[in-house]
């Protein structure tokens, strides 16, 4: 901000800074220390004032260059605290999003779309209301995931990231009148796009919080989703459909040696619920300010990286379970051969072409809460009639 104020050619008492102290500057910041930081809570113990103990920090760090010592006044120039704490907050989420979040979103999908290639034709007994239903592929519900993760993952990333640098209830009052010749709009505009987020032309002393609202809600969708497939797996893993591979050294139970639990997915989904309160309180409560500004939202986003620290834990947990999975396709295959009975949806279907009467009632007569084999399944589809007329189909009433 000091050095936007000294480029500004109407603003003359912070004259253009010369090369030297705009590189002494920048190095305060690229240098920025541990003792630094001791520094900056040592003061605030007095001050009592977290953002006032960083501006008598950094006029401390000036006070040795006669040059920015003349104008450390203007440190703090015409800012309320949470024109420094927005910035600060929108440039951590930034990275944030764009360093940690996606990149392990990218690993969850890239991971499940593999499983979803390599077992693309591997057949699964589907389970609807828990009981047998109309076969898939484990492939096909593998990209069912896949495809639900990346619309997140590009809604995430469409997020714009605010920010905004307008005083203490966003009328830019104390700047004009200090300088009523200068563009404050225009020069807020510049000062906060150049920090590479988005500009809010329009608050109170509060960034409104609309866009942390935004990126968490996507991120406690994209946290459901993985619960949803964590679920999912742990299920398969339960009735045989995947294997895990055995670690040695590991154990799985203090007292049954042959146990190998499902522990990472079991993992992944504690930390997702973890997360997702912490997300979704944070989401509902975050836009919400009295008038031009309370308190309350000062308080709770010092809880931003933990809402975020829960569901990487859990995205490392399902990164390792997904790795040890191993398709079972001998039981896959077994399982379908002793549930013949789903083909009643498709044999059905197929009577209603050829026009025979009454399909779904005398599948239902056939399969309804019973089990039937492939004998019992053959029989009927050569009663149907099906075979027949699909070898003597009726002739076309079209002419010519």
């Amino acid at each position: 901000m000091l050095q936007k104020l000294a480029a500004h050619a109407a603003i003359k008492e912070v004259p253009a800074f010369a090369a030297d102290a705009i590189g002494y500057l920048d190095a305060i910041v690229a240098n920025f220390s541990e003792e630094d930081a001791a520094r900056i809570k040592t003061i605030e113990r007095t001050t009592n004032h977290d953002v006032k103990a960083v501006e008598y920090f950094l006029k401390e760090k000036v006070a040795e260059i006669p040059e920015l010592h003349a104008v450390s006044e203007f440190i703090h120039f015409a800012c309320t605290s949470e024109d420094i704490n927005n910035l600060s907050h929108a440039l951590m989420l930034k990275t944030a999003r764009d360093e940690v979040i996606l990149p392990y979103w990218r690993q969850l999908i890239d991971g499940i779309k593999d499983l979803a290639v390599q077992y693309r034709d591997i057949p699964l007994l589907s389970r609807t209301h828990g009981q047998p239903a109309t076969p898939s592929t484990i492939g096909k519900e593998m990209a069912n995931v896949a495809y639900r993760m990346e619309r997140q993952y590009r809604q995430l990333n469409q997020v714009e990231i605010l920010g905004k640098i307008n005083g203490a209830v966003g009328n830019y009052n104390a700047h004009i009148a200090a300088y009523p010749e200068v563009d404050w709009h225009q020069f807020s505009e510049e000062f906060v796009t150049s920090l590479g987020i988005q500009w809010n032309p329009y608050t109170t002393q509060i960034e409104p919080h609309d866009y942390i609202a935004e990126l968490f809600d996507c991120v406690a969708r994209f946290n459901t989703i993985l619960i949803d497939f964590d679920r999912d797996v742990w299920g398969y893993i339960a009735l045989n459909h995947f294997k895990q591979k055995t670690i040695a050294g590991e154990i799985g139970s203090s007292t049954m040696p042959h146990k190998v639990n499902p522990i990472d997915f079991e993992n992944s989904e504690g930390n997702l619920g973890l997360s997702n309160a912490v997300l979704q309180h944070l989401a509902s409560k975050l836009p919400v300010s009295r008038w031009q500004r309370d308190l309350t939202d000062s308080t709770v986003l010092r809880n931003l990286g933990v809402g975020i620290g829960y569901a990487l834990i859990a995205y490392q947990s399902t990164l390792k379970g997904v790795s040890k999975l191993e398709v079972n396709r001998d039981h896959l295959l077994d399982e379908l051969d002793h549930n013949w009975e789903v083909l009643a949806e498709p044999i059905q279907t197929v009577m209603r072409r050829y026009g025979i009467e009454k399909p779904y009632e005398k599948l239902k007569e056939l399969t309804r809460g019973k089990r039937v084999d492939a004998e019992g399944m053959k029989q009927f589809y050569r009663w149907s009639g099906v075979a027949r007329r699909r070898e003597s189909p009726p002739e076309s009433d079209d002419a010519g």
